[in-house]
């Protein structure tokens, strides 16, 4: 649960942007960091982290530049290290991966984005490669209002006349330059000296690279609105990106796109990011707004499957244009689960191909369904007088997280930029700050059925007849198919496991878990073991165990430490085969803050 934010927070190393955030608000930012903690009842060490995270405080005028923190003595360099080695797996799993963030024009306007900047230097320096798209919708506005012109919109996308158009130029312009400067400076020379003088630290921070990488087309006239000079995406020049981001630099797209003609266009900010996201494969978009997403009840929602994502916004259809536009660009079928149909007849759940590439983007040309251009849709552009005086919220930004987990972004990302050092809280923890969007989590995972006996003997027969797991007949099997979870792919089981749970003691053994031998080492295991224990927390349950003769050490990797037959409930050990040898491992599990149960997956697959 902690991050590396949080660990350098008591180290000089960093500014007092990434650990305190805006003073303005921070005590509203250390009540909600505070209270979410104590949701997640993670004890008071990591309380204490999260509210440093957010109240930390720099002595400008100190010669030593150190960070003043309400640690006791000799506290601080134990927390550090606690924090830093628990940061490690985030910091090792994110390394090289691609990720696009759209920066909303609130932000860009705000002066939050000088922390969010300084975050995505040290992001970039442990290896991450981003590409950036700033928005500029409220610049041009107000540059518009300036000048005694005002903006026109017709539905999500800007009616762009030569007084527009001047001054998207303009206020993207001034924008690049911004980012590029905030991004220039390295870090502070004082404290890297006692490592020794290295010509590498009196470089620049980060190379920025911008230019012409987005070709674009006129939307010109649709449905009798003729739209000047805004454009639509063409093509993302993906080769000249990606030689960019392998140079270690950050790219940054403009909304500015360039014609066939030599033309200036001026494109919708998510548009691009969606386009770009797509044509680069980028492992995440990161959306930074500047706000919570909270549900109807005001509850903030921490997690959303692209099915719960699909269906909230069909549910919004006739109070949204904006959900109305996401169903008119996906198409009336809701997602079932990527990539799969319901059951049908015969009890088998059969591949949906529709489904998986129901939104792609045709480098080049644009985008498309399957069944060629879209007459006057081409992307999921997010704009006009619906978003910015957000009377559904961020219904919008919601919209184009789903369009793109359609298109094969697998994580989606919606994060309050107001929140210190969000950016680093959201990658560098369990649980986040932010929202996520995921295309592939549980996918195909369900409750078995007595039908899937067969299926299940199949990837577990082999594993008893090496000792890995206890004889069960198909009769047991059927006796406790309540007790099983099941992971199906193309018609057939490829994974399963098992629940037990020991409601007077509050906990539960884990049992049975088998991965077909083709699916091993992609995370089938992983995907079980999560499903279970959000199953385990859904039944208000504090511990999972387990007995294992062979895979002791998958399960220590997995947060299990062993324990005597004593810690095991009576009801358990009485059923125990000690000349089986097994060893024991116990499990406590951390209740989540919100989002997505079990349960609730469980009740649409079954």
């Amino acid at each position: 649960m902690t991050t590396a934010a949080a660990a350098a927070s008591t180290s000089p190393q960093i500014s007092p942007a990434c650990c305190g955030g805006i003073s303005s608000s921070s005590s509203g930012v250390r009540s909600f960091v505070t209270l979410r903690n104590r949701r997640l009842n993670l004890g008071n060490c990591f309380s204490r982290r999260r509210v440093l995270a957010v109240s930390c405080r720099f002595e400008q005028e100190a010669s030593s530049a150190r960070v003043a923190c309400s640690l006791p003595p000799g506290r601080e360099d134990e927390q550090f290290v606690q924090w830093f080695r628990q940061a490690w797996p985030y910091i090792r799993g994110h390394r090289g991966s691609t990720v696009a963030v759209v920066i909303s024009c609130e932000i860009v306007a705000s002066p939050h984005l000088d922390s969010i900047l300084q975050d995505i230097s040290l992001l970039h320096g442990l290896g991450i490669k981003f590409v950036l798209a700033p928005g500029t919708q409220m610049q041009i506005d107000k540059l518009l209002e300036e000048r005694g012109s005002k903006p026109k919109y017709a539905g999500r996308y800007r009616i762009t006349d030569p007084d527009s158009l001047e001054a998207a130029m303009e206020a993207s312009g001034k924008i690049r330059l911004t980012i590029e400067a905030k991004l220039s400076p390295g870090p502070p020379m004082l404290n890297l000296r006692r490592h020794g003088d290295n010509s590498r630290w009196h470089e620049l921070g980060v190379c920025v690279a911008s230019g012409n990488f987005l070709a674009a087309k006129r939307r010109g006239v649709v449905e009798g609105v003729d739209y000047g000079a805004t454009g639509e995406v063409k093509k993302i020049d993906v080769s000249r990106i990606r030689e960019r981001l392998d140079k270690d630099c950050i790219v940054m797209m403009s909304n500015l796109g360039y014609s066939s003609s030599g033309e200036v266009l001026n494109c919708n900010t998510y548009e691009v990011a969606t386009a770009c996201a797509l044509a680069i494969e980028a492992d995440k978009l990161i959306c930074i707004v500047d706000g919570p997403i909270l549900d109807e009840h005001g509850r903030f929602t921490r997690f959303l499957t692209l099915k719960d994502a699909d269906l909230l916004l069909r549910k919004r259809v006739k109070q949204s244009d904006v959900a109305a536009n996401y169903v008119k660009a996906v198409g009336d079928d809701d997602v079932c689960h990527p990539g799969f149909h319901e059951p049908n007849e015969s009890g088998n759940v059969t591949r949906n191909e529709r489904d998986i590439s129901i939104v792609a983007f045709n480098n080049g040309v644009g985008f498309e369904n399957g069944n060629g251009l879209w007459p006057g849709e081409q992307g999921f552009a997010i704009g006009g007088k619906e978003r910015m005086n957000r009377s559904n919220g961020y219904l919008s930004e919601l919209a184009a997280a789903a369009y793109v987990c359609r298109g094969g972004v697998k994580r989606v990302h919606l994060i309050d930029g107001t929140i210190g050092g969000a950016l680093l809280l959201e990658l560098f923890t369990r649980d986040g700050v932010g929202t996520m969007i995921a295309s592939d989590v549980y996918e195909g995972t369900r409750m078995a059925r007595e039908t899937d006996v067969p299926g299940m003997r199949e990837i577990i027969q082999p594993l008893e007849e090496s000792g890995a797991l206890i004889r069960r007949t198909n009769e047991q099997l059927l006796e406790e198919i309540d007790n099983f979870v099941v992971v199906e792919r193309d018609g057939s089981i490829i994974a399963c496991a098992a629940l037990f749970p020991f409601f007077k003691d509050r906990c539960a053994e884990v049992a049975a878990i088998a991965v077909s031998p083709e699916c091993r080492g992609h995370g089938q295991g992983d995907r079980l073991l999560d499903y279970i224990e959000k199953w385990a927390l859904s039944l208000g349950l504090e511990k999972l165990f387990l007995l294992t003769t062979r895979a002791a050490d998958w399960f220590v990797r997995r947060g299990f430490s062993e324990c005597s037959i004593d810690s095991l409930p009576e009801e358990r050990r009485n059923k125990i085969n000690i000349s089986r040898g097994s060893k024991y491992y116990i499990k406590t599990l951390q209740p989540e803050a919100g989002g997505i149960t079990v349960d609730m997956i469980a009740s649409r697959n079954s």
